[in-house]
């Protein structure tokens, strides 16, 4: 097997409207695709950024964990992103920070599954 890129992350919602708003209102992110499965099972939401698409998930099973992966957002300011996060009321769990070569906000989403806002500083890919 040869992998080429990461296709998806996904995070597990238990509200999906309140995600919605959440990844859409604080966050700034554009949905491209919602779909609920007729038979009521389950619903994904996705937002593409960049090249990799960050998807919401509900479905039976399937819950939210402040232990799982975590998914680092790029952004282009982040003194502005870091206001806006604690203007919302956003959970903070760690930061802001500085190091070598980023800055970063560790935050919560509405179910307590964790994100980083990002910033690299320059020279640093």
């Amino acid at each position: 097997m040869k992998v080429t890129e990461i296709a998806f992350s996904c995070y597990p919602v238990t509200d999906m409207a309140r995600s919605i708003a959440f990844y859409e209102g604080v966050l700034g992110l554009t949905k491209t695709m919602d779909h609920e499965m007729e038979d009521g099972s389950g619903h994904w939401v996705e937002f593409d950024i960049g090249a990799g698409t960050l998807g919401l998930g509900k479905t039976p099973g399937w819950e939210p964990s402040p232990n799982g992966c975590t998914v680092g957002l790029e952004v282009e300011d982040f003194e502005a992103a870091v206001a806006k996060v604690q203007a919302a009321g956003v959970t903070v769990t760690m930061g802001p920070l500085e190091t070598p070569v980023c800055h970063m906000l560790m935050i919560s989403d509405p179910d307590g599954s964790p994100l980083i806002i990002h910033k690299r500083k320059p020279g640093h890919a």
